[in-house]
């Protein structure tokens, strides 16, 4: 199924006989839900874009290419840096803005600008008995009090379809550079890494790739960005680079085109290398602060059984045989139950995907 409009989308919930499997770009969907298609993508377009006031309003299914370029247009970006998984996930296609908020796609720039769903303005979202529901707007029997927006975003399609998105962008800067750090092992990267985001300045990216460097960028007027670096690095040693391979540790370039299963693991920065030595995995690549773990695994490994138990999370990414997601504390489980009973009480939206 390919809906055109909301009310089309709505009809389709209300008719639906069976589970169904939610799909905007078919780019960044993980695990394997079970059902029939619908797809989002035929929900497209700017509704509004007001660059003075930092606002756009868009339909869930536009493509995100579309969004960039617009927003380049006039000197803004999304400011979360959205990641591109296609090459870890071996997918075509195009990336679409529900998609990106069902998922809190964030990437290097989490640590210093928040995630996907901090810049989230609203939303509108159709519920798995078919009913329309907006933030702000309409509010639900028995569900007062929750915040729609914040709901929505990363809950995989489990609550809702996605109709259209409010967002908050941002300026894009005039100029960045990073700080390039050798020949640290883990642990001492992830120290350096804290000492800076730490810092007065106003570090925007801080990731280590094993064998490559650490590196720690900075963005804004050029000589703040400057002034900035040249902070850090007496700080810190290290050279200072106009750029760095950000885009390749936002879409996680060394995983691409590689065997085994991939793990994203998220736990304390200062945990992270502890667990990465008893993960034993083939490539490691960490990022925000290390709070942000790629692991790259010999297939069919049950990292979570591997690790115990720890303060954090394991998600498959890439791979079969295990749950995408971590099981969740029972309090946190019976809450999610509760949510889903209210939103989705069929069970049809995107069934099995989330436990």
């Amino acid at each position: 199924m390919r809906p055109e409009t909301e009310d089309e989308i709505a009809a389709a919930l209300r008719d639906a006989t069976g589970p169904l499997v939610l799909r905007g770009g078919g780019t960044r969907a993980l695990g394997a839900a079970s059902g029939t298609v619908l797809e989002t993508g035929g929900l497209s377009g700017v509704t509004l874009y007001d660059p003075g006031a930092l606002t756009l309003v868009a339909r869930a299914g536009t493509r995100l290419a579309e969004l960039e370029a617009l927003l380049a247009s006039e000197g803004q970006r999304l400011a979360f840096e959205v990641p591109d998984l296609r090459g870890v996930l071996g997918r075509q296609g195009d990336s679409t803005l529900g998609g990106v908020i069902a998922t809190n796609a964030s990437g290097p720039r989490r640590v210093q600008a928040g995630a996907a769903r901090d810049f989230l303005l609203g939303v509108r979202f159709v519920d798995g008995t078919g009913r329309i529901v907006k933030n702000g707007g309409r509010v639900m029997k028995n569900v007062t009090g929750y915040d729609l927006v914040k709901l929505l975003a990363g809950s995989h399609g489990t609550l809702g379809v996605l109709t259209e998105v409010s967002l908050k962008v941002l300026p894009a800067p005039a100029a960045q550079a990073t700080l390039v750090l050798e020949g640290l092992d883990d642990a001492q990267a992830v120290a350096a890494m804290a000492q800076a985001l730490g810092s007065p300045f106003d570090v925007t990216g801080a990731a280590h790739w094993p064998g490559r460097g650490t590196f720690l960028r900075v963005e804004g007027l050029a000589a703040q960005v400057a002034y900035r670096a040249g902070r850090l690095q007496a700080l810190l040693g290290g050279q200072i680079a106009p750029d760095g391979p950000w885009a390749e540790i936002r879409d996680v370039a060394p995983f691409h085109d590689q065997p085994g299963d991939v793990w994203r693991l998220s736990a304390k920065p200062s945990d992270a290398p502890g667990l990465v030595v008893r993960a034993g995995a083939e490539a490691v690549l960490y990022d925000w602060g290390g709070g942000l773990v790629w692991l790259r695994m010999a297939q069919g490994t049950d990292l979570r059984a591997r690790l115990g138990r720890f303060q954090g999370h394991a998600t498959l990414v890439r791979g079969t045989g295990w749950p995408v997601f971590h099981p969740e504390p029972a309090p946190v489980a019976a809450l999610t139950a509760g949510l889903r009973a209210q939103f989705d009480p069929r069970g049809i939206l995107n069934h099995g995907l989330m436990g």
